[in-house]
């Protein structure tokens, strides 16, 4: 895969800067934080792998900790700060937040950059076969599971339905992934909306008490203009066989989940912690700690960047040859 810089959004250094203001490495004892997520959470294995892996743990200059956090937002604006050095955050809130568009926030994180794409998020829609469900627009007064609320998986599909103009004609159910499932067989539900790696085990769950079908999501998005308005979302399928019983490729978009880091992390650092994690034996630590980690190689690395890249970032990926 070969990325052009044309997609890239450049700027100038951040004007809105919070009191704490950026990193201060003359002033900092050498301890780079890296954000996760909550305990347990995909972000915060990522934080952990890097730091316990033992080239990262010889590295004799800086040290890097893992830290946890409620996700992504808060890991935004923690790098933002310099609170935190390096983080994991998704890249439409990396996108969102660089340009004032985070939901009741207007405020702008300019200096969070970019490093690599790690693992992507994708949106499925479950309905039952036969239910007539072919697009977002037929549930209209139908029994959703959104997701629970605050989570990315909600806050995703609010955006999506909001911007088909659905999100007020549903009944919404806040709900996580496996209560949804458990509902939707009860028949409590007439479709449930996930944002995560598939195959899931809810779905799976759902598939075992229900004949389901999945949403071709991806037409609804390319059809209301939502792929244009926010240009972080990438078109994917869900492979035929996924699930039982649905038995064509299922079109739909994901979100990618990013490695950042703060403007003022010198560049060769973040440079030498790439070389130490994009090698044979550091992708293999990353995907021995979750499967949801074999997403990452050098060939995916610049995937679903949409904003600056960090110069040490870029710097790497331009001489691996996957960016021009």
């Amino acid at each position: 895969m070969t990325i052009t810089r044309k997609s890239f959004i450049f700027g100038t250094a951040a004007a809105f800067a919070l009191s704490l203001g950026a990193v201060d490495f003359a002033q900092a004892a050498k301890r780079l934080v890296f954000g996760g997520g909550p305990a347990g959470g995909t972000f915060q294995v990522v934080a952990n792998a890097v730091q316990v892996y033992g080239p990262i743990k010889a590295m004799k200059d800086y040290k890097i900790k893992a830290q946890s956090s409620a996700g992504s937002v808060e890991n935004l604006r923690k790098v933002n700060q310099g609170k935190s050095h390096f983080g994991v955050v998704y890249s439409g809130h990396v996108f969102q937040g660089r340009n004032g568009m985070l939901k009741n926030d207007p405020n702008k994180y300019e200096n969070v950059m970019a490093v690599a794409f790690l693992y992507g998020a994708p949106a499925q829609l479950v309905v039952r076969k036969g239910a007539g469900i072919k697009s977002v627009k037929d549930l209209a007064g139908k029994r959703v599971g959104v997701g629970n609320a605050g989570s990315g998986a909600f806050a995703n599909c609010e955006l999506f339905f909001s911007h088909l103009g659905i999100w007020d004609k549903i009944e919404r159910n806040a709900m996580g992934y496996n209560d949804a499932a458990q509902a939707f067989g009860n028949n409590q539900l007439d479709a449930f909306w996930l944002f995560t790696a598939f195959p899931s085990g809810a779905v799976i769950m759902a598939a075992q008490t229900n004949d389901i079908d999945l949403v071709d999501l991806a037409k609804d998005a390319e059809d209301s203009g939502f792929f244009k308005k926010y240009p972080y979302f990438a078109k994917l399928s869900v492979p035929a066989g996924t699930y039982r019983g649905v038995d064509s490729d299922t079109p739909s978009f994901q979100d990618a989940a990013l490695w950042v880091a703060n403007k003022d992390v010198p560049a060769d650092v973040v440079y030498k912690v790439l070389s130490t994690i994009y090698t044979d034996e550091g992708l293999a630590h990353m995907k021995a700690q979750k499967k949801t980690f074999k997403a990452m190689s050098i060939k995916t690395g610049p995937m679903g960047i949409v904003t600056p890249l960090h110069p040490g970032a870029e710097k790497f990926w331009r001489e691996k040859g996957v960016l021009k």
